[in-house]
C-alpha cells in the first residue's frame, strides 16, 4: 500500500488528531473513525499517538542519565581514565563534562592526580629480602633527571626520583635507599653513564654490571634503517629511470636514457645488496647474544666471545659501507663487558648440572628460552615460541614426573633472575 505525504496537516491539525486519539482511546471503532475524517491511515495514526506519549513522559518525568556514578566511584574512573585510557586531563574533563559528572574542571582533576601521586611513595618497600637484577636510567622532565631504577624480571618500577643531578653521589644515595627497602641487587644493566655506574658500584660492591645491549648496538642497527631508506630510493630511482627511457622518442634521448638507467639499476643493485647483507648479519648478531642456542644449549664465554668476533669481522668485510668501520670499533673494546652476562650463564649451568642430568637442564633451559621469546614476539612467532615451550615442558614432563615442577622453577628462576 502507497502512502502519502499529507502536507495540509499543520502542527495544530496534527495535536487535534493527537488529543481526539487521547480522549478516545479504548472506546470499539474510534480509531477507524478518527481515520476516516482526517483522511489518515491507521498506522500514521498510531505513530502520532506513540510520538506524543514518548514525549509526554520525557516532559513530565524527572531527567535521568543513563549512567550516573556514586560518588565514591568517581575517583577511580579519573584513575582508570588517565592510567588505562591514558586520557589527557582536559579529555577526562570533556567526558565527565559530557555525562554531567561533578566536579569535573580540569583544575579539580589536576589536583585530584597530584594527590594521589603524593600519596604514592617514591620506593617500593618489601616485608623480606627480595634478591632483583636491577634496570636503571635517567629519564628528563624540562632538563631535570627522573632517576629510574626497575627490576628486569617483572619491571616493576622499585624506585623513581626527581633528582638535583646525574653524579655518582646521587645515584649511590639512590641505590642505598633501595638496599634500606630490602632489595638486595644482583646486578644491574644500564648504558655507560659514569655517574650512573659509578654510583651503582659504590653502593653495591657485590653486584655485577652489565652493559646495555640497547645502547650499545643501537647505532649499529640504526645504520641499518639508514641503508634500509638508501635502497628504496634507489628502487624508486630505477623505476623513474625506466620510465623516462619507455617515453622517450629520439634515437639520440633513448641512448642516453638507457645509460642513465644502466646507472641507476646499478646503483639500486648495490644498495639492496649492502643492506640485505647488513641486516642478515645483525639477525645473526641478535641471536648469537640469546642465552640459551636454539638446540638449549646454554651459551659459554668461550663461544660468544667467538661468535661476536666473527660476526662483527664479517660486518666489516662484506658490507661495502665506509661509517661501518667507526661503529663497530667501540662494539670491539667493549666486547669483554658484552660478556658479563654469560660468565653468569656458565655459573649457572654448573650449578644445575649438580642437581639434574645435562638432557633435562637442555630441555628446561630450551622451554625457558622459547618462554622468554613469547613475551618480546608478536603474531605467528608468538604463538611459534609457546607451542616451543609447551613442547619441551611436556618433554621434560615425561622424563621428570613428580620432580618436574621443582627442577622446572629451578631453571626458569636462576635464567630469569637477571634477564
Amino acid at each position: 500500500m502507497k502512502f502519502t505525504r499529507r502536507h495540509d496537516l499543520d502542527p495544530q491539525t496534527r495535536l487535534a488528531i493527537v488529543k481526539d486519539v487521547w480522549i478516545n482511546q479504548g472506546i470499539y471503532g474510534k480509531m477507524v473513525e478518527i481515520a476516516q475524517a482526517y483522511h489518515i491511515s491507521r498506522t500514521f495514526l498510531y505513530q502520532l499517538s506513540w510520538a506524543a506519549r514518548s514525549h509526554l513522559e520525557d516532559l513530565f518525568s524527572d531527567p535521568q542519565h543513563l549512567v550516573q556514578p556514586p560518588d565514591d566511584l568517581l575517583e577511580p574512573w579519573i584513575l582508570s581514565c588517565r592510567l588505562e585510557g591514558k586520557c589527557s586531563i582536559p579529555s577526562i574533563s570533556s567526558i565527565f563534562k559530557r555525562f554531567d559528572y561533578q566536579p569535573n574542571s580540569v583544575g579539580y582533576l589536576s589536583e585530584c592526580l597530584q594527590d594521589y601521586g603524593r600519596c604514592v611513595p617514591s620506593t617500593l618497600s618489601m616485608a623480606q629480602k627480595k634478591v632483583v637484577f636491577y634496570l636503571s636510567d635517567e629519564i628528563f622532565a624540562i632538563r631535570t633527571p627522573i632517576l629510574v631504577t626497575i627490576d628486569a624480571q617483572s619491571t616493576a618500577i622499585l624506585k623513581i626520583e626527581l633528582a638535583s643531578d646525574r653524579s655518582a653521589k646521587t645515584w649511590e644515595t639512590h641505590f642505598k635507599d633501595l638496599g634500606v627497602h630490602r632489595f638486595h641487587s644482583l646486578g644491574m644493566a644500564s648504558d655507560r653513564g659514569v655517574g650512573l655506574k659509578a654510583g651503582y658500584q659504590a653502593a653495591c660492591k657485590d653486584g655485577f654490571w652489565v652493559c646495555d645491549q640497547f645502547h650499545e648496538f643501537q647505532e649499529l642497527f640504526n645504520r641499518c634503517h639508514q641503508l634500509e631508506r638508501q635502497a628504496y630510493r634507489a628502487i624508486a630511482g630505477e623505476h623513474e629511470a625506466i620510465v623516462k627511457f619507455a617515453n622517450a622518442k629520439s634515437e639520440a634521448t633513448l641512448k642516453k636514457r638507457l645509460e642513465k638507467y644502466e646507472k641507476a639499476k646499478k646503483s639500486c643493485e648495490h644498495s639492496i645488496e649492502r643492506y640485505d647483507q647488513l641486516d642478515v648479519l645483525l639477525g645473526m648478531l641478535s641471536e648469537a647474544l640469546h642465552l640459551c642456542s636454539n638446540l638449549g644449549r646454554l651459551r659459554t664465554v668461550e663461544g660468544i666471545r667467538s661468535d661476536l668476533t666473527l660476526i662483527l669481522n664479517l660486518i666489516e668485510e662484506e658490507v661495502n659501507d665506509d661509517k661501518l668501520p667507526k661503529l663497530l670499533k667501540p662494539l670491539r673494546s667493549h666486547l669483554n663487558d658484552l660478556l658479563v652476562p654469560f660468565r653468569q650463564v656458565e655459573r649457572i649451568h654448573a650449578d644445575l648440572l649438580e642437581s639434574m642430568p645435562e638432557q633435562i637442564v637442555d630441555a628446561l633451559a630450551l622451554s625457558w628460552h622459547h618462554d622468554h621469546l613469547s613475551y618480546q614476539s608478536h603474531g605467528k612467532k608468538k604463538h611459534y615460541h609457546q607451542r616451543e615451550r609447551d613442547y619441551w615442558l611436556n618433554f621434560s614432563e615425561g622424563l621428570l614426573d613428580e620432580q618436574f615442577d621443582e627442577l622446572k622453577a629451578m631453571v626458569f628462576e636462576n635464567l630469569g633472575s637477571f634477564t
